[in-house]
């Protein structure tokens, strides 16, 4: 009897309509088109406007696009969840409410939260509910309004950072395709180098925090790029190793959209040539969970069965890894 294994079956995606250029950047902030361009890779990136709009919204267009795609019935699924830094609210899951919103009337759903890397701790959560035989059908979203935590006075933050989602869908495959192998790390050492001061249990909400402005993002660039650059390079290059990949073997390099010179040179470690590098950076910015299945859903139509697929990551906390996948359809 061959080994059930997890593969990823239909992808979706949703990004806002609002485009904020570098352009429109340099009137909020002291910089400019070309520094941001040269540092990060980034041209623009997409904010969600409108009241009442979080990271669920986001997640429902994704997962609807999804369905339509593969015109499924949503209580097809059993399990939903969402990987985001920025849920809707404390306490209520937002997966809850993306399920019930997506008619998923027979899915538990919640919320995993590992910053930038969630997605990629999400394929491994998603595929050991597969792997293990209880639930055919798991659907895997990243989501993240990141403008809802952004300081747009802050010009370390504010130019890498967007809004957007996109949605995987696991399922049981029989013929050894899907995931792979996997190697995810973290280590509390970088806990003070990337976060969000309050608004958790360690610094509640007061008149204080908020005009101290510690309810956005803070990050030390320098030492996040240190980290990043060695922690993704290394984690790519393992699983290769571990998986005897030599660099003709990999089709696709998969990488977290941080900053441009971080990704090449994790694809440089590999040994990948540019055109095995998925990248839409420069279009969307960082957007944190949803970075990785918005190049899947951007890429899908040059994807083929059988591909092997090296996703690699790097998040606050500090988390970060890789994952080999081979990818199981032609779209």
């Amino acid at each position: 009897m061959s080994k059930t294994t997890a593969a990823i079956t239909a992808v979706g995606s949703y990004v806002p309509d609002f485009v904020m250029t570098n352009k429109i950047l340099e009137t909020l902030v002291d910089t400019n088109d070309e520094w941001i361009t040269t540092r990060t890779g980034i041209k623009e990136r997409r904010i969600l406007k409108g009241e009442g709009l979080g990271t669920s919204y986001l997640a429902i267009k994704a997962a609807e696009q999804l369905l339509e795609k593969r015109k499924l019935d949503p209580k097809e699924i059993e399990l939903i969840i969402v990987a985001t830094a920025t849920p809707d609210m404390m306490v209520a899951a937002t997966a809850a409410y993306v399920a019930s919103e997506i008619g998923a009337t027979n899915a538990f759903a919640y919320d995993l939260q590992a910053a930038c890397s969630s997605f990629l701790y999400g394929m491994s959560t998603a595929a050991s509910y597969i792997e293990s035989g209880r639930y055919k059908k798991v659907l895997l979203i990243g989501a993240d309004k990141m403008s809802s935590i952004i300081d747009y006075t802050d010009r370390t933050t504010c130019i890498i950072f967007g809004d957007g989602a996109g949605a995987a869908l696991f399922e049981p495959n029989n013929e050894g395709l899907g995931l792979q192998d996997e190697y995810l790390r973290s280590d509390g050492v970088g806990r003070n180098f990337l976060k969000m001061d309050a608004g958790g249990s360690l610094l509640p909400a007061s008149e204080e925090t908020v005009k101290n402005r510690q309810h956005f993002i803070y990050q030390d660039g320098k030492s996040v790029f240190k980290f990043a650059v060695t922690n993704m390079a290394d984690s790519a290059a393992k699983i290769m190793e571990r998986n005897n990949l030599s660099h003709n073997d990999v089709n696709w390099l998969v990488p977290h959209q941080a900053n441009k010179r971080i990704i090449d040179a994790t694809s440089n470690r590999m040994g990948l040539d540019d055109s095995k590098v998925m990248m839409n950076i420069q279009r969307y910015g960082n957007t944190t969970s949803a970075t990785l299945p918005l190049l899947l859903s951007d890429y899908e139509s040059q994807l083929r069965k059988g591909d092997n697929l090296v996703f690699a990551a790097f998040g606050g906390g500090f988390t970060w890894g890789s994952i080999y996948l081979k990818w199981a359809y032609n779209s």
